[in-house]
């Protein structure tokens, strides 16, 4: 006898399954709200990185219950599952900020862990923090099923006589104060109005990075990533992505069809227009690692030379995402890229419409009573901020970041320092001196392990008055806040014998990002009697996620992934 049901959308969905085999699974659905229709519908799980830890990801349970009824209504069963969030801006400084980039890892595991685990059609992912979005994405390119990306929205800005403030202007803040530019009492007053509400850290920082990236890439809805989390909008715009996945399973638009060569070139692209952050640097290549995209330093370097900086957008400049939103968007500079031949308009998005058509009718040049996205013609820099410099320093590559930075370069006395809190205290001492350059290292993925951001001692710096005279390398990494003379990244790291393990106090280091320079400008001979000498330090864990991490992470230079 021939069954007149409506077969399953996606051939992977076991539970539709004709035959007493399947009734065991099939009675668990049925506890949880599967009715005996429900079983032809597609499984849609709901990655949802809600926590009260931090503002980034407070908002976001609201977004998945808006989703969860969006898919009901568009066809399918949403099963709701969690993930985890580390706030960075709270661990910062401290031993917990080594377990930031580690929380990629573990949010990319979880959410393949269950969508492959319970057979899930398709997946709709919703994260805040800064590693929940390519935590997120790097699932996604792995399971290869339909998928959309949520993004929970970005927090408004505070206000403090006249100025907006964001999470950045409270580390500055700190370095100001030291430097006696100002009182305890504006000190507070600045700590608390930096935070106003919920939502992910309100300038061109990683999280509003990573989220403007999927959208260029075509895995978030158009305008989405610069949505203020707590607008109606941000909400509106879940249910619509909710109603976009259904319609996704249905034609079998996966996730590999989308994160194309061509998707993360227009990442790129958009990334050096935006001024985005550094860490987009070890994410990109990450997802493209998952999606069998070959991605690499020269890329970013490619991209930087070529694309010009569009947006006056914090932490160099002077707006935050929500001024972005109002003066057109991602969308806005997309178009501006695409019209300037910078952009692949072929390349396919989770609608189903390529990006052309996605910005069909978007203005070829941004609106004149706005001063967040200038004119092609008028850029805030001619050329991208980001720069790969290479030397014996780094001899797979390190990041520099141009913005904002008078003069590009330095060569001066290395100050060495084997850890982030050591380079600290100096720095509150007011030990670090004009013209030197700073050497935090072992702080890389396998040496830290963990590789912490340096927002702590580079905002310190700059609130000191340090950030366009002192240079600081370091094989760790940057906030996306982070601004000033600073060099990250560097690889091979301290950790595996790299060059910055053999720098020595009062060593001539010279920093240029002009010529893509990262030289210790000591004779060959005398580094190689260094090397020969030099002895790995014992690991700083020897059980526990940290020790796993250490063992399975790979080079920044590749996206710091374990596998």
């Amino acid at each position: 006898m021939t069954s007149s049901r409506t077969p399953p959308l996606n051939p992977r969905s076991k539970f539709a399954t004709e035959g007493v085999e399947r009734s065991p699974n099939r009675a668990l659905l049925r506890a949880v709200g599967f009715g005996d229709h429900d079983f032809n519908k597609p499984i849609v799980g709901i990655a949802n990185a809600h926590s009260t830890i931090t503002p980034c990801n407070a908002g976001i349970g609201a977004l998945a219950v808006r989703a969860e009824t969006s898919l009901q209504e568009a066809g399918a069963m949403p099963q709701l599952f969690g993930t985890i969030t580390i706030s960075d801006g709270i661990a910062m400084g401290t031993e917990g900020m080594k377990y930031s980039l580690v929380s990629r890892e573990v949010i990319a595991d979880s959410i393949e862990t269950v969508c492959n685990g319970q057979s899930m059609d398709g997946v709709l992912a919703i994260g805040g923090c800064d590693k929940n979005m390519p935590g997120a994405l790097i699932a996604i390119a792995r399971v290869n099923i339909p998928a959309i990306f949520v993004y929970g929205g970005t927090i408004k800005p505070g206000h403090y006589q006249g100025r907006d403030l964001t999470i950045v202007s409270a580390f500055e803040a700190v370095g100001e104060y030291i430097a006696n530019k100002i009182d305890e009492h504006e000190l507070l007053e600045i700590e608390r109005r930096s935070c106003p509400g919920v939502g992910s850290c309100g300038g061109m920082y990683t999280a509003n990075t990573m989220a403007s990236l999927f959208e260029a890439m075509g895995m978030s809805l158009p305008y989405s990533s610069t949505m203020a989390a707590e607008d109606p909008e941000k909400a509106d715009s879940a249910a619509q992505s909710g109603k976009v996945l259904v319609e996704a399973i249905k034609r079998q638009i996966l996730p590999r069809d989308i994160l194309t060569r061509a998707a993360f070139e227009n990442a790129l692209a958009l990334l050096m227009a935006l001024g985005g952050s550094t860490n987009a640097v070890l994410h990109l290549p990450a997802i493209a690692y998952a999606a069998g995209v070959k991605l690499t330093l020269d890329d970013f370097d490619s991209f930087g030379r070529r694309v010009p900086v569009l947006c006056n957008l914090k932490p160099s400049g002077r707006y935050v995402a929500t001024d972005l939103h109002q003066a057109g968007g991602v969308p806005q500079v997309m178009k501006m890229l695409l019209v300037n031949g910078l952009l692949h308009g072929e390349a396919l998005t989770i609608t189903g419409q390529t990006l052309a058509e996605v910005l069909r009718d978007v203005p070829e040049e941004p609106r004149p009573d706005q001063d967040v996205i200038r004119p092609w013609s008028k850029p805030v820099y001619p050329h991208g901020h980001l720069a790969i410099l290479k030397g014996n320093l780094a001899e797979e590559g390190a990041l520099a970041k141009t913005s904002g930075v008078r003069v590009p370069k330095v060569t001066g006395p290395a100050r060495v320092f084997d850890c982030e809190e050591e380079c600290m205290a100096a720095i509150l001492a007011r030990q670090i001196k004009a013209g030197e350059v700073v050497v935090i290292r072992y702080e890389g993925p396998k040496g830290g392990p963990g590789m912490r951001e340096m927002l702590s001692p580079t905002a310190a710096l700059v609130g000191q008055g340090l950030g366009d005279s002192v240079g600081l390398i370091t094989d760790g990494r940057f906030s996306g806040g982070t601004y000033g003379m600073v060099v990250g990244h560097v690889a091979p790291e301290a950790a595996v014998g790299g060059t910055i393990a053999l720098v020595h106090e009062g060593d001539s280091v010279t920093l240029d990002a002009e010529r893509r320079l990262l030289q210790l400008n000591v004779p060959d001979e005398e580094i190689a009697r260094r090397r020969a000498a030099w002895q790995p330090p014992p690991a700083r864990y020897t059980q526990g996620v940290l020790a796993k991490y250490a063992k399975l992470v790979g080079s920044a230079a590749q996206g710091a992934v374990t596998g």
